[in-house]
């Protein structure tokens, strides 16, 4: 056992220093350095995290990124992309992006062999190349060191050496091997010499901290916990290690009290408040799943000395930008220092989003959830620690901050910078103040037509620094399942018209391109001009043109970044109308790519049962955006089936759904996929659920604690139940139920819903049960549903329903947060046309057996 811990970590450095004679000096030279001052950091008596320098509090908000290690070192391979240049070009975004932490689990598995000696190989090479670039750009890190997983996923692990895949993560927590291998690996990894910066991990200063590993699986005594996080501890301070160390305290509850009487300065926890891997695109209102962040260790005494960061959070499976600087907001009050968003996408893999199918943010692919990071940053460091707002909707305007679901908007607003993830109203509070600027979409002080970021950074008076994105265009759901062979988010190099309206600038200001290559040089008619992606210097008429610097703050003057397309064929991103309301006028809009102007975009239709077929033009409104407006004449009861056919100015002719080339009304085409839209007649139901098609959220999550799920047939043919049993729970459970959201369902039938004044449910039963509606404002609205033993249909009148607390579901990881949400205020009167979300509780033992949900129109007498 001495020989293995002592040894091997002696053995492991002579291996590698006299190999590279630059590394036996780089050891030589470091090793003078002394440990103690190197820290940037300390944890204080009462658990708060200050700066060495000066004693104030220190905040830390970033992102976790993976390029050197598992999927994302080998799909860079596959792709031919040099990871390392990916990784120069990502970190500059992140710089871009204005963030200040990094954190990963290290893929040990890949780095160490079954004893636990590190390898000195290519990723243990790159993740250096990656702290280095970190460093350089002001970029704070805390290095997770053991991992635990094995290195596969999205795809199968491989037969990698390190000890993690010999003894897994439950044994590796108790098993005196596992845990001698674990110490000589940390050993022997803080010993190790960064060939970048020159230093080891004790003496970079930019590791601020260690996060011990990730989300460990404990089992048997707490003593045997609580001893097993002091021995690896002890080994890294063994090293010389005198700054912080945190321990996950999150991922196994029962063990907190252990956690907290470890030799350790901090703890770490997580939050995937929307849940994670939902295989789809969530589009309703999260807010309220975010309002506060839950700590249920309060009690335990030794908890309350311990900084707090968390090392993962996520609003999985959006595209929505209104819910980090709402994250952000909740860490602070709940008293985090530290927390990194999981994952960064690196840019040459974010256009299928290979890497995480559920985690999806990359600056060039995701502008508005990257601009959103931003303001979530911003809003990390600016907020005091422990400060409180309220509680949603009241907590939606903070400080200089401001959130809005029906606009996935984030905002901030203050003297010098005005940031916003989508177009906006409001209008800078100070704009003769501003240093910086961020957005997409359109504000008053710019305009731009372009679907990508764009950033203004006052280099001195009258001259601005321009970055332009290019546009991102969402194809494909980037949450379903992932392939590399499937684009998710198309990149389009156009050229956009831009109106920028600053006090100083002028009307006539010169844009000069700066990026290499980019030799653009623009005059402004009256604050208007078109530009490409790139850098540039925007300089008013009056402004003189002196020597530029080289930076601005962590950017270099001449910086650009962006990808190139992944492919540039046709492709049409269109969502069909379920249905629309008979004999009325309708739009159909598709996001279309690989097009331009001298193309032609046509519907042709059919409907069922009727043998003629039509065709309408449709109008081009953008480089992107198509619409076409169906006549009331053609919008007849029953089934309406169309596909949108692009003619290419070659000659060529494509055909969606489907991506076919050829022309559809050519004989010989074969192809039959279209669209299909239900035209609603005057009686037919406008139905939010339905058990055959529909998927809910189903809560207990899983079947156990006596609580039963299955999909069942009916005694209608085609026709499936969803049967649920409420049994008598074990573990002091009460409840169970579902939740759907049925959002955009009803877009084509909204001129119908004002006139509906009951909820329908057909379904049968035992036992006290409610239906509870929630709207897109975060209010929920419940009744008594009056169930019998025989299947009926129930029709309860809308103004039976009262404000209540919902379910907030999926549920959350950790799963100690809130269980249930009430909006704060009076809530206004129940609105058909806001309502988003139904749920169904069985508040007790009861037995459910429900075929479907619908909004009706009372019968008149």
């Amino acid at each position: 056992m001495g020989i293995s811990r002592l040894v091997l970590p002696v053995l492991f450095c002579l291996s590698i220093c006299f190999s590279d004679p630059s590394n036996a000096q780089r050891v030589n030279v470091q090793r003078g350095a002394a440990h103690e001052g190197q820290a940037l950091v300390y944890v204080d008596k009462q658990g708060v995290m200050r700066w060495n320098k000066d004693h104030s509090e220190a905040q830390f908000f970033g992102v976790n990124y993976t390029v050197p290690f598992a999927y994302s070192y080998r799909a860079h391979r596959a792709r031919g992309v040099d990871p390392q240049e990916a990784i120069r070009q990502d970190v500059y975004h992140m710089a871009r992006l204005g963030v200040d932490a990094f954190r990963v689990h290290v893929w040990d598995t890949e780095i160490s062999d079954s004893l636990g000696n590190l390898l000195d190989n290519e990723h243990l090479r790159l993740f250096d190349f990656l702290l280095a670039e970190l460093s350089r750009r002001g970029i704070r890190a805390i290095i997770t060191p053991i991992a635990f997983w094995g290195n596969g996923y999205p795809e199968r692990d491989e037969r990698t050496p390190g000890f993690s895949r010999l003894y897994g993560k439950g044994r590796a927590t108790t098993e005196e091997a596992a845990i001698r291998a674990q110490e000589n690996y940390l050993g022997q990894l803080f010993h190790h010499v960064n060939s970048y910066s020159r230093q080891t991990y004790v003496e970079d200063p930019n590791v601020i901290a260690v996060e011990i590993n990730n989300e460990p699986s404990h089992s048997g005594p707490a003593a045997g916990v609580t001893a097993y996080i002091n021995r690896l501890a002890a080994a890294i301070r063994a090293t010389g290690w005198t700054k912080p160390l945190f321990y996950n305290i999150s991922q196994s509850p029962f063990y907190a009290a252990a956690v907290a009487a470890a030799n350790i300065q901090g703890v770490s926890c997580q939050w995937y408040p929307s849940g994670l891997v939902g295989g789809a695109e969530l589009k309703n209102n999260f807010l309220p799943n975010v309002d506060h962040y839950a700590i249920p260790f309060d009690t335990i005494p030794a908890f309350r000395n311990k900084a707090r960061m968390v090392y993962e959070f996520d609003a999985a499976d959006m595209l929505q930008s209104d819910m980090y600087p709402a994250i952000a907001r909740s860490f602070r009050e709940a008293g985090f220092q530290w927390a990194t968003q999981f994952a960064y996408d690196p840019m040459a893999l974010a256009y299928a989003n290979t890497e995480y199918q559920t985690h999806f943010l990359n600056l060039a692919y995701t502008p508005s959830k990257a601009i959103s990071l931003l303001i979530a940053s911003r809003a990390f460091h600016r907020l005091p620690r422990g400060a409180q707002f309220g509680i949603y909707p009241i907590d939606s305007v903070f400080d200089v901050f401001r959130v809005s679901y029906r606009s996935s908007l984030s905002e901030m607003n203050s003297t010098e910078e005005f940031y916003y993830s989508n177009s906006t109203t409001t209008r800078p509070v100070a704009p003769a103040s501003l240093q910086h600027l961020a957005g997409v979409g359109n504000s008053s002080v710019v305009q731009y037509s372009g679907r990508g970021a764009y950033f203004l950074d006052k280099i001195d008076e009258g001259r601005w620094r321009l970055e332009v994105m290019p546009d991102a265009i969402t194809i494909r759901d980037p949450f379903a399942r992932p392939s590399p062979s499937r684009e998710a988010v198309r990149i389009q190099w156009d050229s956009e018209p831009m109106h920028i309206v600053l006090p100083g600038l002028g009307g006539d200001f010169s844009v000069r391109g700066l990026n290499a290559g980019n030799k653009d040089q623009y005059t402004a008619a009256d604050g208007a001009f078109r530009v490409r992606p790139g850098t540039y210097l925007v300089m008013a008429a009056h402004a003189t043109a002196g020597t530029l610097p080289t930076k601005l703050g962590e950017l270099g003057m001449n910086e650009f970044v962006a990808p190139q397309p992944f492919s540039s064929e046709p492709y049409v991103a269109h969502t069909p109308y379920a249905e629309v309301t008979a004999n009325r006028a309708f739009v159909i809009r598709a996001g279309i790519v690989g097009v331009d102007s001298t193309d032609k975009v046509m519907l042709e239709f059919n409907r069922v049962g009727d043998f003629h077929r039509w065709e309408t033009v449709m109008t081009r409104l953008s480089a992107t955006d198509y619409s076409a407006e169906i006549s009331a004449r053609d919008v007849r009861s029953g089934e309406l089936n169309y596909q949108i056919v692009i003619h290419k100015a070659g000659g060529a002719y494509w055909s969606f759904p489907g991506a076919r080339q050829g022309n559809p009304a050519a004989w010989d085409y074969t192809g039959d996929e279209h669209w299909t839209t239900l035209v609603a007649g005057p009686t037919m139901r406008l139905e939010i659920f339905n058990a055959t098609g529909d998927r809910p959220w189903i809560y207990p999550p899983f079947m156990r604690d006596g609580f039963d799920i299955a999909y069942v047939t009916g005694e209608m043919p085609g026709q499936l139940v969803l049967h649920m049993d409420r049994g008598r729970s074990q573990h002091g459970e009460t409840i169970g139920g579902f939740q759907f959201a049925f959002t955009g369902r009803l877009d084509g039938r909204r001129s119908e819903l004002a006139a509906c004044d009951q909820l329908g449910i057909r379904a049968r039963g035992s036992g006290p049960m409610r239906v509870t509606l929630t709207d897109a404002d975060g209010y929920s609205y419940s009744a008594p549903i009056p169930i019998e033993g025989e299947v009926r249909d129930l029709h309860l009148p809308l103004r039976s329903f009262v404000p209540d607390s919902a379910l907030l579901l999926p549920r959350p990881y950790p799963g100690f947060q809130a269980r249930w949400f009430r909006a704060a205020g009076v809530a206004p009167p129940l609105r058909v046309a806001d309502i988003q979300k139904v749920q169904v509780v069985i508040d007790t033992m009861g037995v459910l057996d429900l075929e479907s949900i619908w909004f009706e129109r009372s019968k008149q007498p």
